[in-house]
């Protein structure tokens, strides 16, 4: 796969998770809606650590913060901090089980929510609610979801 044309498969994939992000969803569904965007740039940073990096993180998480119409930055700190993790351990997490993976998940997804909770709460006070949870949930459950699209796509043949 030449560079350009993966390259463009990345950046289709992240601007459609940003719309899956955006997606307007009905009231009380809304809150199961996982955060794609971040699953996205996990799998990236995992499958191709040299291509997708803390850069991509940052930039995606400032359109997500616009998108959103959340403080500007917010977004991007989390998103970095979960890929520099990611890409520290990418090694590791190529070779673990499957479940080992959706627990990595689990914790990267439960990082991004913890620090996005937490400038939220110096904003203004912000209450630890059970529907916190539900997107670190369901992200963990769409993970298996999200890795063999993402997969596909990757590993898909380039049409002539």
């Amino acid at each position: 796969m030449n560079n350009t044309y993966g390259f463009g498969r990345i950046i289709l994939t992240l601007v459609f998770a940003m719309c899956l992000k955006i997606a307007p969803i009905q009231g009380s569904l809304a809150i199961y809606n996982p955060d794609w965007v971040l699953l996205t740039l996990i799998y990236w940073s995992l499958a191709f650590p040299e291509r997708v990096g803390i850069f991509h993180a940052w930039t995606f998480g400032l359109l997500t913060d616009v998108l959103t119409g959340r403080l500007f930055g917010q977004y991007a700190l989390a998103y970095s901090l979960v890929i520099y993790i990611s890409l520290l351990a990418h090694k590791r997490l190529r070779q673990f089980p499957f479940i080992q993976q959706a627990l990595f998940i689990f914790c990267c997804l439960l990082l991004a929510q913890l620090l996005l909770l937490f400038i939220k709460n110096l904003q203004h006070t912000a209450q630890l609610r059970p529907t916190f949870w539900v997107p670190v949930f369901t992200g963990t459950l769409c993970w298996p979801l999200v890795y063999n699209v993402l997969r596909f796509v990757r590993l898909a043949k380039p049409i002539k």
